[in-house]
């Protein structure tokens, strides 16, 4: 027995030493920020390279540096010219994206910035971004060389003050989460730390989150805005604030989003993060998460826990929305195609999904579970329904018709959901276990 476990001692920590080998050979413990601008319209995409910048340290992930855990709807790859090895690669989703679905994009070009992170190269490497369309093909790519030497790659700092709200452990072994200041003037400073450390605890008081708050750190990044409170269009208030965040996102009254994704990263440069909590100085309804990208959310509305964690879900596990409408809103997700989100099937490839979670004597498609009055489109209705009842549309996995904005042709794993309605108080089995596998690709 005891050489049995030397054995497997052994080739764990061969495997670990191997991880941290192709690292060390390829990257240097710093950051090379990579900005970008899409752009385009509801047909055509183009993609257009902007700058190279670095910052110290790398905060981000060592091993499974070539496999990106989802697919989402573009990815960044660095490849190394000599072997034509991909030495590193991440997935990604973009709010421009987003935007090609809507009406505007049939009328009018648009272009948005993007910026990605990616470990520091020793060597020259090419960089190709590509995005991807609703059918899960590329539909643009641009492919550019890097010299780690080019005099044009400026090192940027921030005069932001940071500090850790949270901290699990070191940058190699642990998630890290910046929570940035958004319309909290100098007058607001102890407020936005009050509310950040509330943040902090609405996160790592979730499910899975709390059971596994070892693997994440979480620091407050106190930006400072001339004015406070955040831009709201329609009633034409718009605010200097620090990360430009407004509601109204493509003339949808709850979006809070923000286009100056440059901004954001300037005054993030120098803190360890490889992901963006934006929180809002706010009392009103709204918010809004981007795979890999950005989680807007704000600090006083009632609901704020519930939709942080909603957006998390989003920006941080590429969970999809598992609400749906009467067919009025456009399709993203093809008959055709299998979504790429873990938490949504076109039934094309339902066994890459969650098939394995789903009892042998459940039909798929799943009829829905049927309560009285219940409604899956009224949220309160299922308030009205006793404890036993909620959990067993919670918890019973089965492929759900409705979801991802579509009430026909899409399925989502429960009948309720954290990722559907602010009422749940958990997410479901399927996005759970999806949660679980995203952190520990992270840390293990």
């Amino acid at each position: 027995m005891k050489k049995t476990t030397l054995l497997l001692t052994a080739l764990f920590l061969g495997a670990v030493s191997i991880f941290a080998q192709q690292f060390d050979d390829y990257f240097e413990d710093k950051t090379l920020r990579l900005d970008y601008i899409f752009a385009g319209d509801s047909a055509k995409q183009e993609i257009f390279f902007q700058e190279a910048s670095s910052t110290p340290l790398w905060a981000g992930r060592r091993h499974h540096l070539s496999q990106p855990l989802l697919k989402g709807n573009g990815q960044i790859s660095v490849r190394d010219p000599q072997s034509g090895q991909v030495i590193y690669s991440n997935s990604f989703s973009s709010l421009f994206q987003e935007w090609q679905s809507t009406e505007e994009a049939t009328k009018v070009k648009k272009a948005f910035e993007n910026c990605f992170q990616v470990p520091y190269p020793k060597q020259t490497v090419e960089v190709t971004v590509s995005l991807i369309d609703i059918h899960g093909k590329v539909s643009s790519t641009l492919t550019h060389t890097i010299s780690p030497s080019d005099i044009l790659i400026r090192e940027k700092s921030s005069s932001v003050k940071w500090e850790y709200l949270h901290k699990g452990g070191d940058l190699q072994s642990c998630i890290d989460i910046a929570i940035l200041a958004e319309g909290y003037s100098a007058a607001d400073q102890q407020k936005f730390h009050d509310d950040a450390q509330r943040a902090c605890g609405f996160l790592l008081g979730h499910e899975p989150f709390k059971s596994m708050a070892d693997k994440f750190n979480i620091i407050a990044v106190a930006a400072e805005s001339a004015e406070s409170g955040v831009s709201v269009p329609r009633k034409d208030n718009w605010k200097k604030t620090a990360a430009s965040a407004h509601y109204d996102t493509f003339y949808s009254d709850r979006y809070l989003m923000t286009t100056n994704m440059q901004d954001i990263y300037d005054q993030l440069a120098g803190v360890p993060f490889e992901h963006i909590i934006v929180l809002a100085n706010t009392w009103l309804y709204g918010g809004g998460g981007i795979y890999n990208s950005i989680n807007v959310t704000t600090s006083d509305h009632p609901t704020a826990r519930q939709v942080l964690v909603h957006e998390f879900g989003h920006s941080f596990g590429g969970l999809g929305d598992e609400y749906f409408y009467d067919d009025q809103y456009s399709s993203m997700y093809p008959s055709d195609t299998e979504p790429w989100e873990p938490n949504l099937t076109t039934l094309v490839d339902f066994k890459s999904k969650w098939a394995d979670m789903v009892g042998k004597k459940t039909a798929v498609p799943t009829p829905p579970i049927a309560y009285g009055d219940y409604d899956a489109r009224n949220t309160l209705s299922f308030l009205q329904l006793d404890e036993k009842k909620q959990r067993t549309l919670v918890n019973t996995v089965g492929a759900y018709e409705g979801g991802g904005y579509q009430s026909k042709g899409v399925y989502r794993p429960a009948m309720e959901c954290r990722m559907k309605i602010n009422e749940v108080e958990e997410f479901c089995p399927v996005c759970t276990r999806a949660l679980i596998k995203m952190i520990e690709y992270y840390t293990e």
